[in-house]
């Protein structure tokens, strides 16, 4: 395209693992809104009428986006003092057990408020890591496509999910 030689195979690399890093980030939080509108208003918040059982799903699916910022402060400022690449394997880990640990939650029945308390909880811990997660994920990628500070490359690492309007959820 603009005449610059194919990247080394390390980029490569970076750049892979940059793109299945946030893709399984971001596939945890769409398998959660899935489950906000079909599952969690019967097993969460079964007290409740139907209307208000999914907004309160939805209100706890709100929670997981209120910590980014936190967890992109915390991160990236570990992230400069011990490596990047650490942090962003403790991101993809903390999100992986969140969910898991969502599975493995008891339902309201069971536990009662303990139930949503402990969701919410989970999701918090899940945004967090996401907001961790997601500026190494693009500083990798930024630095997979040349280099950060060369011109206009690094912007471009997020544009697929500007495009898809994968942040407006």
């Amino acid at each position: 395209m603009s005449g610059q030689p194919p990247l080394p195979a390390s980029h490569r690399r970076i750049l892979l693992a940059s793109l299945v890093g946030t893709s399984v980030e971001f596939y945890d939080f769409y398998i959660y809104a899935t489950a906000a509108v079909l599952v969690f208003p019967k097993l969460f918040f079964p007290q409740s009428d139907p209307l208000t059982g999914v907004l309160l799903s939805f209100l706890t699916f709100g929670v997981g986006f209120v910590p980014r910022p936190l967890g992109g402060l915390v991160f990236g400022h570990f992230g400069d003092k011990y490596g990047r690449k650490h942090l962003l394997q403790v991101s993809i880990i903390l999100v992986g057990v969140s969910t898991f640990a969502m599975g493995l939650i008891p339902p309201f029945s069971m536990i009662g408020y303990a139930a949503p308390v402990i969701l919410v909880l989970l999701r918090f811990a899940q945004g967090f890591a996401v907001g961790g997660g997601n500026g190494a994920c693009h500083r990798f990628g930024a630095i997979g496509r040349g280099g950060v500070g060369k011109g206009d490359r690094g912007p471009f690492t997020r544009q697929p999910f500007h495009d898809g309007g994968a942040d407006a959820a």
